[in-house]
């Protein structure tokens, strides 16, 4: 039977440090046994070791004589650059990958030297060129690029067009996020120099070509990203896209089967219009490597989420923004390149080369400039500065004329309103924070106004109230208040009624009742005048399932303010007769019997009892209407009569007796038509009235 020793973990930890000390004591003492043997050996040991640091320090005296010397041949080179900046010394610094050089300096250095033709002078326009060219593709985006391209044709992209591919490709492949911004850019130039932009799809290809060869994962998605865009923008041919999808699909592995759907994401739908079958068998064969199941599950969630991409038309992904659609289809070059071509990407074009012709090509370039941006030759002004030199007072009159006409020639006008979206934007940030309407109100007065932006506030609290899923009475006290604080806000209120009762049929159920409710607060409290019920024509043929709906609440909320009793006596106010002689029609019994319909069947049949006792008296108002004229035929009937007892004295008594007849038959007529329409007025009225019970049970 076996006994433990009973150590612990630490007792061995300290053992075994004990050991490792003991092993390295005798390591030193070994050493020092060693030493003491060498130095018995050789009583030259101390000796050797004064040699040694004498040795050392003649060395290091040495090396600082040098560097004193090399230091004053620096700065005796300084000092001859400084005094020599004409010279080639300087001149040299500018070239690519030099010393940089500030703008300012480079400036200067060009205009002090004389020889334009020089290839020194040529070597500072080239890099001058080439930081232009950079900071403007660098600084470029959506909103810019209107301004960006003026600047960029107004350098000579003839002889720059290396520089501008290369600077496109950089900063492509550094933000992918702006890859449309920069096709967009590409697109523009293209249609002034097509050679530029073939240049540019040349390398886009030879870029693909070699990132697919060394499965460069990155730089492969910044060229596909590329090309697809250049394909939206119509500067390559869709035929590169196709044969660009064949190639990545042929043998499909995980990352290429994913740069694949990221491609046709970003050019699906012009290929769409352009080559809808083309795109067919591609989804076919999306299809198939679906099947077959040989990728990655998250390679295949890809594929089917761009089927779903595809059932939806491409909504969310159009080939181009409304802000980067710059270029006609019929100014656009489009650039037919395969992926089996020989590609010359023309290196030599990013490098500087002496130009013999350097002044005659600059010249004919400014030529083409003044074509493209349309500018003003400067001849032109040296003209008018040599005739402004003529008579001192006569121009100073006309340079302050001019300068005036200048300035109201430049009056910059914001057609993309982005006054008007702030604006619109504050008004709506302050309705939605305000705790109540009071609050809501003072801070809305403190938002200057231009004249005629009243509109604007009445229009966002209208389309913040029908953006609610419920009608909030915050909002009509909203309107109220500005409705009484000033009369433009209470026009402007009508002018909105009026326009949204004509696109009612526009709107949502929600949003109309929203709306209507609030037009209704406004008419209860009297903050908005009645008139405007004068633009409601209660017909069949002028109304529809909407409008209906609308001016039922609208009379309803009416009621629940008022009162039916008071909302009777004021639509019957002898001055509202006007204003509701198209909601109460009484030009025609059709529309009358609607009218009365309508309200009735939306439970207000109290506001319509002058419209029904008018109906009912109508047929005796017709009557009333025919009698006269009866009379006054009858009138006329008699006085010829009469001219015929005049001429005859014998007949007088046959012509009374006749007269009396004709007059007694006449009366009876009368009579007799008088109870045959009242008759036919019972008789229609009783059947109108059976309808209508009919129709209400």
């Amino acid at each position: 039977m076996e006994v433990g020793t009973g150590i612990g973990r630490e007792d061995e930890m300290r053992l075994i440090g004990i050991g490792i000390r003991r092993r390295r004591s005798e390591r030193d003492d070994d050493d020092r046994k060693q030493r003491k043997k060498e130095e018995g050996r050789d009583g030259r040991y101390d000796r050797d070791k004064d040699k040694e640091k004498d040795r050392r320090l003649e060395d290091s005296q040495r090396e600082e004589g040098e560097l004193v010397e090399d230091s004053k041949k620096s700065n005796s080179r300084v000092e001859n650059v400084n005094a020599n900046v004409n010279g080639n010394a300087a001149l040299s610094l500018g070239r690519s990958g030099g010393v940089y050089i500030p703008p300012f300096k480079l400036a200067r250095m060009m205009k002090e030297v004389e020889d334009k033709s020089s290839v020194e002078y040529q070597r500072l326009t080239w890099d001058a060129l080439r930081k232009s060219i950079n900071g403007l593709v660098n600084k470029v985006n959506a909103t810019n690029i209107k301004n960006i391209i003026p600047e960029l044709f107004a350098e000579n992209m003839i002889r720059g067009r290396g520089l501008f591919c290369r600077s496109c490709m950089k900063s492509q492949m550094a933000s992918p996020g702006f890859t449309d911004v920069f096709a967009a850019l590409a697109a523009v130039v293209n249609t002034k120099f097509p050679e530029v932009g073939l240049l540019l799809l040349r390398r886009m290809v030879l870029q693909f070509q070699r990132a697919y060869k060394r499965n460069d994962k990155p730089q492969l998605l910044a060229a596909v990203k590329f090309i697809a865009h250049l394909v939206n923008q119509q500067v390559a041919h869709e035929i590169i896209a196709l044969e660009l999808l064949m190639l990545l699909l042929t043998k499909p592995t995980d990352d290429s089967v994913e740069v694949a759907v990221g491609f046709v994401t970003e050019c699906g739908s012009i290929l769409q219009d352009l080559s809808p079958r083309g795109l067919h068998g591609i989804f076919e064969r999306f299809r198939g490597i679906l099947h077959e199941g040989e990728i990655d599950k998250r390679v295949q969630f890809l594929i089917e989420g761009l089927f779903a991409i595809r059932k939806a038309k491409f909504q969310g992904y159009p080939a181009v923004r409304p802000e980067l659609d710059l270029v006609e289809q019929e100014d656009q070059f489009t650039h037919e390149i395969s992926l089996d071509d020989k590609v010359d990407p023309e290196i030599t074009l990013d490098i500087f080369k002496p130009d013999p012709q350097f002044l005659e090509n600059e010249k004919r370039y400014e030529e083409l400039k003044k074509t493209i941006l349309g500018e003003e030759s400067d001849d032109e002004e040296g003209s008018d500065a040599a005739s402004g030199d003529e008579d001192d007072d006569d121009d100073d009159n006309d340079d302050e004329e001019s300068e005036e006409d200048d300035e109201e020639q430049m009056q910059i006008k914001d057609e993309t309103e982005t006054n008007l979206v702030n604006l619109r934007r504050t008004i709506y940030l302050t309705i939605m924070s305000s705790v109540d309407f009071e609050e809501a109100g003072h801070k809305l007065l403190k938002i200057k106004l231009e004249p005629g932006q009243e509109m604007e506030l009445c229009i966002m609290l209208l389309e913040c109230c029908s953006q609610e899923r419920t009608y909030l009475r915050y909002y009509g006290l909203l309107g109220q208040r500005f409705c009484m604080i000033n009369k433009v806000y209470q026009e402007n209120f009508e002018k909105c009624f009026v326009q949204q009762y004509s696109m009612i049929h526009r709107l949502e159920t929600n949003k109309l009742r929203n709306v209507a409710k609030f037009f209704a607060h406004l008419l209860g409290t009297d903050a908005l005048p009645w008139h405007v019920l004068a633009y409601i024509r209660l017909t069949e043929e002028d109304t529809t399932s909407s409008s209906r709906i609308f001016i039922k609440i609208l009379f309803q909320e009416l009621s629940e303010h008022l009162g039916i009793r008071l909302l009777n006596e004021r639509l019957t106010d002898p001055t509202m007769q006007d204003s509701c002689e198209s909601i109460f029609p009484r030009d025609n019994p059709k529309n009358t019997r609607f009218s009365i319909n309508f309200f009735t069947s939306i439970g207000l049949g109290g506001i319509t009892e002058n419209l029904r006792e008018y109906l009912k008296n109508m047929p005796r108002l017709i009557m009333q209407q025919q009698k006269p004229a009866s009379e006054s035929e009858s009138g006329s009937g008699s006085d010829d009569e009469s001219g015929t007892s005049v001429s005859s004295d014998s007949e007088t008594s046959k012509s009374d007796s006749e007269s009396s007849s004709s007059e007694d038959e006449g009366t009876e007529g009368t009579e007799k038509e008088v109870e045959d329409t009242k008759a036919i007025s019972v008789v229609l009225f009783k059947k109108n009235l059976v309808v209508y019970v009919l129709s209400s049970l």
